[in-house]
């Protein structure tokens, strides 16, 4: 579990955070929404530690991240995977040797053991072992974030990070990655944190949602609760067209007849 209390971020004289206080939960697909600008990308720099906060506290099972030495942080990150909105993976290397990259830094493990624990995290996110050899370049963009998140998750790690996960994938690709994401968070009780502007994803697998709404929290539910809210500032944000009012317009009359 990670609680934020009070957490205020300033740049200069420009507040960005503004007294945030939540918690993100064990074994739960978490997720940051908000519209461009509102925070969200400030506020998950500040919970890996990109970013020190100007006032608050961010605490990882009870412990105060922020008030750690900097050795004591660069321990911490070893309990962090981090997928990113490129997927980020090394051109220069092929997918097992992206996925075994932070065993290759920060495990103990022989290199036969590091090549057994790279495969397996290939294997739990449904890549053929035809792919092991491949470099990012000759794969597709669905294929590159599922070895992004086999590298995220190979040093079993107790929190989890997405930055935008589905940037760039077709919706059906984004429907496998969110539902490989879900069951890695539930498989293993990691604490999935998710920064995303996919309105699919939010109404799949958003079993906790944060709405950052210019610099603070404006509202926190699960998916099924959106539907039904009354805060205009999240409804404008997620049915943002038409076409979307008229759904869920359509879905509220015919619950009430």
């Amino acid at each position: 579990m990670i609680e934020v209390r009070n957490l205020c971020k300033s740049f200069e004289d420009k507040e960005v955070l503004k007294d945030i206080s939540t918690v993100f939960e064990d074994g739960k697909t978490n997720l940051i929404i908000g519209q461009s600008g509102s925070g969200k990308t400030v506020l998950m720099k500040n919970l890996v530690g990109l970013l020190d906060p100007t006032s608050g506290q961010v605490l990882y099972d009870g412990r105060d991240f922020v008030g750690l030495s900097k050795h004591e942080k660069v321990m911490m990150r070893r309990e962090m995977g981090m997928i990113f909105q490129s997927a980020a993976l090394f051109d220069s290397m092929t997918v097992l040797e992206n996925v075994m990259f932070p065993l290759d830094m920060f495990s103990t493990m022989n290199l036969r053991e590091r090549i057994r624990r790279a495969k397996d995290c290939l294997d739990r996110v449904n890549l053929s072992r035809d792919a092991d050899e491949k470099f990012p370049g000759e794969i597709s963009g669905g294929m590159q974030k599922r070895v992004a998140i086999a590298r995220a998750i190979a040093l079993n790690p107790k929190y989890l990070f997405c930055d935008e996960p589905n940037s760039g994938l077709d919706p059906k690709t984004s429907l496998v990655i969110d539902g490989l994401l879900q069951g890695i968070t539930k498989e293993f009780g990691i604490t999935t944190i998710i920064n995303t502007h996919d309105m699919n994803s939010v109404m799949g697998i958003g079993e906790n949602i944060i709405f950052i709404y210019e610099g603070h929290k404006e509202w926190q539910g699960v998916s099924n609760q959106i539907m039904h809210s009354d805060n205009t500032r999240l409804t404008d944000f997620i049915f943002a067209s038409d076409l979307l009012k008229n759904m869920r317009q359509l879905v509220l009359d015919k619950e009430e007849h």
